[in-house]
């Protein structure tokens, strides 16, 4: 007896007034049918998703149906009925509920699957995320816990062993949904060890605690199932790192012009430098896409998992310049400590395409609705999404769909990119993104706030809840280059900014690499390079100078003059960049001189002098305020300041 109810309980003229009732009633429903037939197996169902396109998600049926899914549970756990979640397989499935709450045939072919996997316990075989794979790394000096798929009710024993001895057995069950979770011991950096997954039928002993002899079909498919296996081979122990993003973050290691360079270092670290390259199947070019691509799209398999590769000539010339150059140096600084990087970065795409859609239902909903034809979206984004998915809008063709998904699109690419990492238990995360959200600073400012919590969120598993505690997963961001756009140096602060505030958030500046002409600049090798002394710095704890100049105050000097005081401000040099105004807003070149500290005072690093013969009584100051800018404020480290506008105390 598989019972899905609940939906219609999210009405106003049902929930407020009678949720008292539900759980009573439901099991009063239950008992009913066990009643009439003692033997009945029941099956209860967590409720299937309503989207943000119903007309009344925001006004209650939201916060109702979440409601109702813990009362369903409550039900379950109660009556010792087994819950199916048809929740999980459909939310991430908007385009398969036409008025977001029924689901069409193919969402119904889900379903179907569904109920008959909880039904037999066949949830397809032993299984891990596309991501644990022959080649790859694994945290290092923590506790690991891996979570996977088998059939129901399968004893999971994992073997680590190295050089045909063995490491490290442990022993877990699948529960009724095919999950289960296996241990792995803290490990020292180092490899390759090879890991195995066997699943095999329980221990007789075991069949009636978890099914009664009354159904006897499921302990026939115990009994029968088959040994299967899963190996990993050359598994390192060592530190993971994602770097993600859009085109800046994807550019490839051979369209920049230190390829040659990038090669050679390559070839020099193979063995200790491992890559995971997740790029996207169809790129989002100005093409109309043809209907293979818009259905993977739908169906979420825009990236191409393209495995674990050790770092070689060969491998990374097609993989992110950042994310080799930012992996290069950390494997030269930590020359004992396997490094991997996964990059899943999207050329264009979207802040919002990277947050979870139940964080965007809860925080930020409206962006959810209609985003093609709103103003949340930039412009550029919207109209090539619009674009790329042209057949699939058009009612004359045989691929007609008003829903199709996009990479672009909110929380499409946490869907289709991040979720399959499999709560990963990754060292932190390199992100260069912003171009594509560049036009509305105060949404940008929201959703990248969204996006660090959600991505916290994910990949803090309950049970590294202590380490995470200990270890938040960091954030190292990249400031958009200098390209002659006006939102740009207003973006660019906004970012500073950002970085200062959000806890554990950290920024490389890259404006004295922009090229003017063109978004993607190929001066990526630096970028890497200032990225991974932030993380060293901050994740590593090694003592060095990881950031350029930052403002710490702007005081008023004599005769009209502005003293700006920095952190990171030993050897400042400085020649050009600043802007000086008097309340009124009108801004002028400043003269700048740099002031070294006092001998008593060296702590304190140098200071920069504004004047400017214009500007009386000047009490605005900002620097580096233009798209392309060739302001060249640098500490002794040779690197540069951000841009900033700042009111003088």
């Amino acid at each position: 007896m598989v019972i899905h109810l609940g939906l219609n309980d999210t009405d106003p003229r049902n929930w407020p007034d009678w949720k008292e009732e539900f759980i009573p009633n439901y099991r009063a429903l239950i008992d009913s049918f066990r009643l009439v037939n003692p033997e009945a197996r029941i099956l209860v169902c967590r409720m299937t998703p309503i989207f943000d396109r119903h007309s009344r998600f925001q006004s209650g049926t939201r916060d109702w149906h979440k409601q109702i899914q813990q009362a369903i549970e409550q039900v379950a756990q109660g009556s010792g009925a087994q819950l199916i979640d048809l929740y999980l397989p459909l939310h991430s499935r908007p385009d398969l509920f036409p008025d977001a709450l029924h689901p069409n045939p193919e969402g119904a072919k889900i379903l179907a699957k569904t109920v008959y996997s909880a039904l037999t316990g066949n949830y397809g075989g032993l299984q891990l995320p596309p991501v644990y794979s022959s080649g790859m790394v694994l945290p290092r000096g923590e506790p690991i816990w891996i979570e996977g798929i088998s059939d129901a009710r399968r004893n999971i024993k994992a073997t680590l062993s190295r050089d045909g001895k063995v490491v490290h057995e442990s022993n877990c069950f699948s529960n009724a949904s095919g999950a289960w979770t296996a241990q792995l011991p803290d490990m020292k950096a180092g490899g390759p060890y090879t890991l195995t997954f066997t699943a095999t039928p329980l221990n007789p002993d075991h069949y009636h605690f978890y099914y009664p002899e009354k159904y006897p079909y499921l302990l026939d498919n115990l009994t029968k199932a088959e040994p299967q296996t899963l190996t990993i081979d050359s598994l390192y122990f060592g530190d993971i790192w994602l770097a993600s993003g859009q085109s800046n973050m994807e550019l490839r290691v051979d369209q920049c012009n230190t390829f040659d360079e990038d090669l050679a270092d390559a070839k020099r670290l193979a063995g200790r430098l491992h890559i995971y390259n997740m790029p996207a199947r169809a790129r989002t070019d100005a093409v109309e896409w043809d209907d293979s691509v818009l259905a993977f799209t739908n169906e979420l398999r825009h990236m191409d998992f393209q495995g674990w590769k050790t770092a070689s000539p060969e491998s990374v010339r097609s993989f992110s310049a950042v994310a080799f150059n930012f992996g290069r140096v950390l494997c030269d600084s930590l020359p004992d400590v396997p490094i991997g990087i996964i990059c899943n970065a999207v050329g264009g795409s979207t802040t919002e395409s990277w947050i979870d859609r139940t964080t965007l239902e809860w925080e930020f909903p409206n962006i959810l609705h209609d985003w093609r034809n709103g103003d949340f979206g930039q412009a550029w984004a919207r109209g090539r999404m619009t674009q790329n998915i042209a057949h699939a809008l058009n009612k004359e063709s045989a691929a007609y769909n008003p829903l199709q998904r996009h990479p672009y699109e909110p929380a499409y690419l946490f869907e289709a990119a991040i979720a399959p990492l499999g709560h990963l238990p990754i060292r932190g995360v390199i992100w260069y993104q912003g171009e594509s959200n560049a036009h509305n600073i105060e949404v940008h400012e929201r959703l990248f706030t969204l996006l660090e919590q959600s991505w916290r969120k994910f990949f803090a598993q309950r049970w590294r809840s202590e380490f995470h505690k200990k270890h938040p997963l960091p954030f190292y961001v990249v400031q958009l280059s200098s390209l002659p756009r006006p939102s740009w140096p207003a973006f660019r602060d906004s970012q500073r900014r950002l970085a200062q505030t959000l806890e554990h958030t950290a920024m490389v500046v890259c404006s004295d690499l922009g090229d003017p002409n063109d978004v993607h600049y190929r001066t990526k090798r630096p970028v890497g390079e200032r990225l991974a002394l932030l993380a060293l710095k901050h994740t590593y704890g090694h003592e060095l100078v990881c950031e350029g100049p930052t403002l710490r105050f702007a005081g008023r000097g004599k005769d009209n003059d502005i003293f700006l005081h920095f952190d990171n401000a030993d050897g400042l040099t400085c020649t050009k960049g600043f802007e000086i105004a008097a309340y009124d807003g009108m801004f002028h070149p400043a003269d700048i001189k740099v002031v070294p500290p006092a001998p008593d005072r060296r702590e304190e690093g140098d200071k920069i002098l504004l004047s400017s013969p214009a500007v009386k009584n000047p009490t605005l100051v900002r620097y580096g305020w233009s798209g392309f800018t060739d302001a060249d404020l640098r500490n002794a480290q040779g690197l540069p300041a951000s841009t900033f506008y700042t009111r003088v105390r």
